[in-house]
């Protein structure tokens, strides 16, 4: 694994620990360090623990691992909750002058620095977290200079005088541990490169990705962990002549991106498991309508309520088979943040290509988590966008019956039936919820429904003869120790292969419907482990019904994402027993 640095901060939610972390993000990235972040919060606006953690390499760094060198503990209970991560001779960072004692282990290293009154010196004691990242540069041998373009980003809009008091706040923080630490040595020199990388997360690829695809309109509701899709297209969409539009619900926000659809937009909407619930009725709507439409599940811990701040992936069923009927569908599941980017890009050319709905599924390990990337992985010249069958005046009079009258769900070879726009030339038609014939018209008659049903199903088989449903490889392609996985695990489980002690073969699949079929691979295998997190093994489920193979099984549904260093002992301990784990 890379030589890294593994730092955190932690306290109650309120006290600045997001924003404190992305300012160090920031800086590292810009000292051309790679960065990859996790976060840990309350589900509530004030209190509750939350902490934000970052590891950092000069190669690139792809998961979180169990291990923490420098931790800033804002209160006991973050150490506490991190006292298994650290090790011997992890650096401590708390403020001996406020009311707690901090309760630190011998073998750690305690250093106190005064928090809030060297922040109270530089203008302020809100900056007391910026005093703890200065702390935190000299303990790792990180020039200070190095945050001055973050906190110039972060508080340029407060004033020249903010930001130089956020910077002599961090000086002050170096300055302190240089004078009253100057004999500890940790170890750390973070070298620094000239590279250039961009920080993103998962939510702001979507985001960015639905701009680059040409989504013009997005409606939805905030919803923990998707709203930042929302955020992000906020005052950017609207550059390209777009708009957003927050909803009061999910319905509406789902029938006005349906209304936007079916005049023209590229559309699309963002939710998480409770607006996916709702969102379903309207869902076989859009296909019906064989209106082009893509849905992101930004997944979190269910059912119900569940713990919205919390990762998992149990989605999956609901979003293969959720809906009342027989409903044709896409399914997407970004397995990386660039990947955020690509399949939504795809999920548009799928949903007008195919006049279906699609499903983009991402979850929370991916939305919150910001990792850094040299920006021609997000390459516009790359991007391709396809538009399917919409006709222009000449084309439409292709489709019109012995009437005059467009024939909008055309029953076709490939199933995919002429896309009038509003003010085509004799492209005025009618869409309805109800089973239709081709001009979109109500129908009860029994040759009619079974042509239309027919027909929207087609599109799906002319899917899978036309297009790549593939997988991403990694590790031994000859191994006989298969190991399969979709969405965020993809990271940790790359990592995960320099740590382990057999030979393994990893297939991250980003195609859940259709999706690649995985009969020969399976059958090649000895062992064959899907890794997910979820408690029931919902891919497994699909692939056993795919291939009629039993597959053993890894599950995790604690809230928390997998650590490439914990995938690896599972895997290991997985391989070297009989006996499958339950």
């Amino acid at each position: 694994m890379a030589e890294d640095l593994n730092w955190a901060v932690g306290g109650e939610a309120g006290d600045g620990i997001d924003s404190t972390g992305k300012i160090f993000a920031q800086a590292l990235a810009r000292a051309g360090r790679h960065v990859f972040t996790s976060k840990d919060f309350a589900s509530r606006i004030r209190g509750g623990y939350t902490a934000y953690k970052i590891r950092t390499a000069v190669d690139d760094v792809q998961s979180v691992v169990d291990r923490l060198d420098v931790l800033v503990a804002l209160t006991q209970r973050t150490i506490d909750e991190n006292v298994d991560e650290l090790h011997d001779g992890s650096a401590i960072i708390y403020d001996g002058e406020r009311s707690w004692e901090a309760d630190i282990p011998e073998e750690m290293t305690a250093v106190d620095v005064p928090l809030k009154s060297l922040a109270e010196d530089a203008g302020g004691a809100i900056m007391r977290n910026v005093v703890a990242l200065g702390a935190a540069c000299e303990l790792a041998s990180f020039d200070v200079e190095y945050l001055d373009e973050a906190l110039e980003k972060r508080f340029g809009g407060k004033g020249s005088k903010i930001v130089d008091n956020n910077k002599e706040a961090a000086r002050l923080g170096r300055d302190y541990v240089r004078e009253n630490y100057d004999d500890l040595d940790l170890g750390y020199d973070l070298e620094t490169t000239d590279s250039d990388y961009v920080l993103l997360n998962g939510d702001e690829a979507i985001g960015m990705g639905a701009i680059a695809a040409g989504c013009r309109f997005y409606a939805g509701y905030p919803i923990t962990p998707a709203t930042n899709v929302m955020e992000y297209l906020t005052g950017r969409i609207e550059e390209y002549g777009g708009h957003v539009v927050q909803a009061e619900d999910e319905l509406s926000a789902i029938n006005m991106a349906l209304g936007a659809a079916r005049a023209g937009a590229r559309s699309m909407t963002a939710t998480s498991g409770p607006g996916i619930d709702l969102m379903a009725e309207t869902f076989g709507l859009i296909a019906t309508s064989e209106t082009p439409l893509v849905i992101a599940d930004v997944m979190r811990s269910g059912p119900s309520t569940g713990m919205p701040t919390k990762q998992e992936q149990g989605d999956l069923n609901m979003t293969l088979y959720g809906g009342h009927g027989e409903v044709p569908r896409f399914v997407l599941a970004p397995t990386t943040i660039t990947e955020c980017f690509w399949k939504t890009v795809e999920a548009f050319n799928y949903a007008e290509k195919y006049q279906t709905p699609v499903y983009l599924v991402s979850d929370l390990a991916l939305a919150v988590t910001e990792r850094t990337f040299p920006p021609e992985a997000f390459d516009m010249d790359d991007v391709e966008i396809e538009r399917g069958k919409i006709v222009d005046d000449e084309e439409a009079q292709e489709w019109l019956d012995d009437q005059g009258r467009f024939r909008a769900h055309a029953d076709t070879d490939d199933g995919v039936s002429p896309r009038a726009l509003p003010g085509t030339v004799d492209g005025a038609h009618m869409s309805t919820g109800l089973e239709h014939d081709e001009l979109g018209r109500r129908t009860e008659e029994e040759g009619e429904r079974v042509q239309q049903v027919d027909k929207r199903n087609r599109k799906l088989e002319t899917a899978r003869d036309e297009e790549e449903w593939d997988y991403r490889e990694f590790g031994d392609p000859d191994s006989e120790n298969l190991v399969i996985s979709w969405g965020s695990n993809e990271g940790a489980l790359v990592e995960a292969l320099d740590l382990m002690d057999e030979d393994v073969r990893v297939l991250s699949v980003p195609y859940l419907f259709p999706r690649p079929d995985l009969t020969d691979e399976i059958e090649a295998a000895e062992n064959t482990i899907v890794v997910e997190c979820n408690a029931t093994g919902q891919f497994a489920d699909v692939i056993e019904h795919d291939t009629l193979t039993r597959v053993d099984r890894i599950n995790k549904y604690t809230g928390v994402r997998f650590k490439a260093d914990e995938l690896a002992a599972q895997i290991d301990d997985q391989l070297a027993s009989e006996v499958p784990a339950q």
